[in-house]
């Protein structure tokens, strides 16, 4: 699965594909897919550099 972060609030979910509403702030939010695809971050599965609030 694909981990997804809201650019409004933070919020990170495994999910297929992103969902239109977000399931944390309840608002049509952009989702960014914060996957980790490097080396160094695979031991978290998700690249928290990505999207920062």
């Amino acid at each position: 699965m694909t981990s997804f972060k809201c650019t409004h609030c933070g919020y990170t979910m495994q999910a297929e594909s992103p969902p239109e509403q977000c399931p944390s702030c309840k608002a049509k939010c952009e989702f960014v897919d914060n996957s980790c695809y490097t080396p160094d971050c695979q031991d978290k599965k998700v690249d928290e550099r990505i999207a920062k609030k």
